[in-house]
């Protein structure tokens, strides 16, 4: 349902007092999104795994191991960055879901996406699949009397 003239007009006042009020907050608000602050950080953090390399080498060549561990704890910790930027970057949104126990939930995470195959092992069976057939061969040598 669109809004009124009158809603408008008061929305656009309110706006306005806002960005007189602090100018620091609009900008912010007007700024970079999710996704820009999340390229970002994986920029930079590739970067930073590229010095962590150049300082584990650098360790290395010059045979003070210190140096090396250093770089390789740099690597290691960009990478995570990196990782978590992805993370973020590619995360789907999140909405409230109504629960029966009044609380509300939000709904997305680690559950299957709807349209999306589930993902497959060996040969194309499901890693639930392999479950079960492991499952039933245990059950079927504990009954055979074969352990």
């Amino acid at each position: 349902m669109p809004l009124s003239e009158e809603e408008l007009r008061l929305l656009e006042q309110m706006e306005r007092a806002l960005s007189e009020e602090d100018p620091k907050f609009v900008s912010t608000l007007r700024g970079t999104s999710l996704r820009q602050v999340a390229r970002r950080r994986a920029i930079a953090s590739g970067a930073v795994f590229v010095v962590g390399v150049a300082v584990m080498m650098g360790g290395a060549v010059s045979s003070y191991w210190p140096v090396g561990v250093a770089g390789f704890v740099v690597m290691l910790a960009s990478a995570t960055v990196f990782m978590t930027a992805l993370r973020h970057r590619s995360a789907p949104e999140t909405a409230m879901v109504s629960h029966p126990s009044g609380l509300g939930v939000i709904s997305g995470g680690r559950a299957a996406k709807a349209g999306r195959p589930a993902r497959s092992g060996r040969g194309g069976r499901s890693s639930h699949g392999f479950m079960d057939t492991l499952r039933s061969r245990w059950r079927r040598r504990r009954e055979s009397g074969g352990y």
